[in-house]
């Protein structure tokens, strides 16, 4: 995505580091996936994958759902990195498998739900000759639903018995076993260089899917993805990387404001690129970091783009903010209102409704604020605060047209029917000047449409 001429000349451009991705899968080295139907979702569908690694278990990094109504393949999951690297509190650790199952949440099933879970992390081990606590889940689908035990067994075997390979096309067969309502599949990959342990670059790769088109509001939701990578990383440095890369892509995407009970991703590092082990705080570290980035954030456009019922990708980008968080605030907000929402699906060049979210952002909670770098006493002190708005100094452009200009009097003339005729591209790009700092930020959602209102009026009949 680039700039239009207009747009750059009237706002400041907005900075890009990441490296470029690929939309594609590529299997990190060290790492075997498959994916099959086992009968979980009644439409025959895809419904079961597993990723596991080759030589034993791996350092692995998560962000789960702050949901009170966390589904039980979280606990589980959580439960299980606690117990292999104790001081990551459920956060980091060690793995050798993950199960994922699509067409039951398994959340809100009480100690049943819980027990059935627990069986299937033995059926995994088992069937992989791994240590039940090194087994990882992601469940997705109906909350309130259990898991056919019986079915995921038979999957399980299936896939133990020849389903699982180290081939682009078996982590794709992954991918698609991951998809509920969504009518694409998540692909996004990044190739690049780090040093070896002789000082000489090694070719590493970080490759992502993902599902998750509904339910999703910043604090992740109804969002499952899984990030490998090759390079030689321990947990607690992956975590680092993971967690401040989700909180400026997974929190920062909204489709329809609502959260859920098993929003996971899992980043997983294998080491078998031979790359030199990456230390925290290094330019090693950032150069991964960015790459872990750069797939979340084409990810998670790509979960945008593919929202219940939407049309138009609808992207906002803050420069000029206070510091980096407020300019997230910002963002999040406009892409987060319904009536914004409405006015993209509608091809309706109303900025006020912009500037009115813009004026009601608030920064992100605490822990949120914490991994996207503000330090801890700050965090605490502006988390849910009202983000700094200076109307006399706020600028608007849709879709490439400055429509706003508080410096110089507020709004601009423009040609509505042109803007209208931009907006009709697959993106909509709403892009702000706070005129305020140097702080920068994006958010990532889509329009609001009828479609989404009559798909989820009929989602559990």
């Amino acid at each position: 995505m680039t700039d239009s001429p207009t747009l750059t000349r009237e706002l400041p451009a907005y900075p890009f580091t990441l490296p470029a991705v690929e939309r594609r899968a590529a299997m990190p080295g060290g790492f075997l996936a498959g994916g099959l139907a086992a009968g979980i979702k009644r439409s025959g569908r895809p419904d079961l994958a597993i990723v596991r690694s080759i030589d034993g278990p791996v350092a692995t990094a998560a962000v789960f759902t702050p949901n009170a109504f966390a589904a039980a393949p979280v606990r589980l999951s959580q439960a299980h990195l606690a117990a292999t690297e104790p001081v990551g509190q459920g956060r980091f650790g060690w793995s050798e498998a993950i199960i994922a199952t699509s067409g039951s949440a398994n959340a809100a099933t009480g100690p049943a739900g819980d027990a059935d879970q627990v069986a299937i992390a033995t059926m995994l081990a088992d069937a992989l000759a791994a240590a039940p606590e090194q087994t990882l889940a992601l469940s997705t689908g109906v909350i309130g639903t259990r898991l056919p035990l019986d079915k995921v067994r038979a999957g399980i075997a299936a896939l133990a018995e020849g389903g699982l390979a180290p081939t682009p096309e078996n982590l794709e067969a992954a991918a698609i076993a991951l998809r509920t309502t969504d009518s694409t599949t998540k692909l996004a990959t990044v190739i690049l260089e780090l040093p070896g342990p002789d000082g000489r670059d090694v070719t590493v790769t970080v490759s992502g899917i993902a599902k998750g088109v509904g339910m999703i509001h910043p604090r992740m939701a109804t969002m499952l993805a899984i990030v490998l990578t090759d390079a030689s990383v321990g947990p607690s440095v992956l975590h680092g990387l993971l967690r401040g890369a989700t909180a400026r892509t997974w929190d920062q995407l909204s489709v329809d404001g609502d959260t859920s009970t098993n929003d996971t991703v899992f980043l997983l590092a294998s080491g078998a690129a031979g790359s030199a082990p990456v230390e925290a705080g290094t330019e090693t570290a950032a150069t991964l970091g960015r790459a872990i980035e750069a797939v979340a954030r084409d990810l998670a456009r790509q979960q945008a783009a593919d929202g219940e019922g939407a049309t138009t990708l609808l992207t906002c980008q803050v420069t000029g903010a206070d510091d980096d968080a407020a300019a997230r605030a910002v963002a999040r907000a406009v892409v987060s209102s319904s009536l914004v929402k409405a006015a993209v699906h509608g091809r309706d060049p109303n900025w006020g409704r912009i500037a009115g979210a813009a004026g009601n952002a608030r920064l992100a909670e605490p822990a949120v604020l914490e991994a996207g770098g503000l330090a801890p006493a700050e965090a605490r002190t502006r988390g849910g605060s009202p983000a700094h708005v200076d109307p006399a100094r706020l600028r608007i452009a849709i879709a490439g047209t400055l429509v706003y200009d508080g410096a110089a009097g507020g709004p601009l003339e423009f040609d509505p029917a042109a803007v209208r005729a931009a907006m009709e591209a697959p993106e909509t790009l709403v892009r702000l000047d706070l005129g305020l700092g140097d702080g920068r930020g994006e958010a990532f959602g889509c329009d609001l449409t009828e479609t989404y209102v009559i798909e989820n009026s009929e989602y559990t009949t």
